[in-house]
């Protein structure tokens, strides 16, 4: 089967801990779409307990079994609660991809004393003060948990960088460490060195910090039997370290752990390629250029060429180590990264990234269930977002499942009207695939021989009537303006 991926949740997800049950829930009906893993967010506990998405890790021990930070259970449910869920899926047949948080940490509970210098928020190689000592809460002892799993203390030496100092204004304090007095190194020169992000950040060169990471993450292999891992802003994270925590990981958990990182870098597909030529293809990455030509594309309307639609993408470049989207939590509305794709356009972008042979898609939670919330804006105004679910996502998405497969012919001559078809294998009919930015169109394409005599009918219900395949194996297949139609066999 095609594999395929939903991320499970979004920036504004619900809380209460209700995720995990409703992930248990919905395993039968995510296997009827065709889904085969499921990526969860983080699943431990952050520094804002049960309010927290998971992304200021607190303790990686604590996927909410203990009392910490006035909460036992995390804002998705119970350690319980998760393992269910786990188990619910995997009975369905759906693997289990977890988020991992590794490049810093948030709510120490005890300030230390150390050695810092500020460094300049723009370019972090420029040091801005002379050495000074500071006090910051870089000393984590899990009270709640104690040292059940791991006696591990996290201390200032297992720091680079802090953003918070007692009694002084906000800014980047760079560590005076043993390990080195500049900044891990990092494949671009963004900011100078983009090592740090936020928070506590990790001292990935710690010989003390790897141990603890590689064993925890046996830890959280044999708790919860994951089979794949989402790895957490790659950008600010040594890429030495991912290359030797992936390998013991693999190795200690005896199975081929699937990797897929986030290295955002929209239209630097260069980037893409030098993080994975770094990391000597041991992960996956997003295709943030691809997302990024799905929102300027949703954007333009029909003055979009859709010829270059997959141009300068990892989808068209290396598609072994692409994962597609179309939207996630960072680029959904009022959030950092917003760069989200219209509502027209994204039953053209999920055809795109589902019924085509390169890639391994992700779809997002919001596109199949719809999503409610309210945030400020960057101009701190209050806004309220409605997102519905995608038109015609579950057709596309059983599209997938039962018909995109086999040899595909490109017909992208139109800068407007992009088709193509897949032909089918020994055990699946094919399909036709037509997408519009303007008018309606019909697209002249072969299907070839085995089809010739048969009826083809839209499996979005756009159009009621049939179209047949003519003696020559071709025929013309229509799509509504500014639409998508697949064409499967009756």
């Amino acid at each position: 089967m095609n594999p395929t991926m939903i991320q499970f949740f979004h920036w504004y997800s619900e809380g209460d801990g209700k995720l995990w049950k409703h992930a248990e829930e919905q395993a039968k009906y995510l296997s009827e779409l065709g889904i085969t893993s499921v990526w969860f967010p983080p699943a431990y506990k952050g520094t804002n307990g049960g309010y927290s998405v998971g992304y200021d890790a607190y303790d990686l021990f604590d996927l909410g079994e203990f009392n910490q930070k006035n909460s036992i259970a995390t804002k998705y449910g119970t350690k319980n609660d998760y393992k269910k869920a786990i188990q619910s899926l995997k009975k369905n047949n759906i693997e289990v991809i977890v988020d991992v948080v590794l490049g810093h940490k948030a709510g120490g509970d005890e300030l230390e004393k150390f050695k810092a210098v500020k460094v300049d928020e723009n370019n972090r190689e420029k040091i801005i003060s002379s050495e000074i000592e500071i006090e910051s809460y870089t000393k984590f002892t899990f009270p709640g948990r104690g040292k059940k799993y791991s006696d591990f203390e996290w201390n200032f030496t297992c720091f680079s960088g802090v953003d918070y100092a007692e009694g002084k204004d906000s800014h980047i304090y760079k560590i005076k460490s043993e390990y080195g007095d500049d900044w891990e190194e990092m494949i671009d020169d963004e900011k100078g060195n983009y090592d740090y992000l936020m928070f506590n950040d990790i001292e990935h060169r710690n010989p003390h910090v790897r141990e603890e990471l590689n064993n925890w993450a046996k830890w959280y292999f044999d708790e919860t039997d994951f089979d794949g891992v989402r790895l957490d802003a790659l950008k600010h994270i040594s890429f030495e370290f991912y290359k030797e925590w992936l390998t013991m990981l693999r190795s200690n958990s005896g199975k081929n752990i699937f990797a897929v990182g986030e290295y955002w870098a929209p239209g630097q597909l260069n980037l893409l390629q030098k993080y994975i030529e770094a990391t000597e293809g041991c992960m996956s990455l997003f295709d943030s250029s691809l997302q990024n030509n799905f929102h300027t594309a949703s954007k333009e309307g029909d003055s979009y060429d859709l010829r270059n639609i997959l141009s300068e993408t990892l989808t068209e470049a290396d598609p072994m180590h692409s994962v597609s989207l179309v939207d996630n939590h960072d680029t959904q509305p009022l959030q950092d990264l917003e760069a989200p794709v219209e509502a027209w356009f994204k039953p053209l972008a999920y055809a795109l990234i589902l019924l085509r042979e390169k890639g391994y898609p992700c779809i997002f939670y919001p596109d199949l269930y719809g999503a409610h919330y309210k945030d400020k804006d960057r101009e701190g105004n209050e806004q309220e977002i409605f997102l519905e679910k995608v038109d015609g996502i579950e057709e596309l998405l059983k599209a997938r499942k039962e018909n995109a497969y086999g040899i595909q012919r490109d017909y992208f001559e139109d800068a407007n009207c992009l088709g193509w078809i897949r032909e089918g294998d020994e055990e699946h009919q094919g399909c036709a695939v037509v997408l519009s930015n303007k008018d309606a169109y019909e697209k002249p394409m072969e299907m070839g021989e085995k089809y010739i005599g048969k009826t083809f009918y839209d499996a979005l219900g756009r159009f009621q009537e049939k179209v047949e395949i003519k003696e020559d194996g071709w025929a013309d297949f229509p799509v509504p303006a500014g639409n998508v139609s697949v064409w499967i066999p009756e």
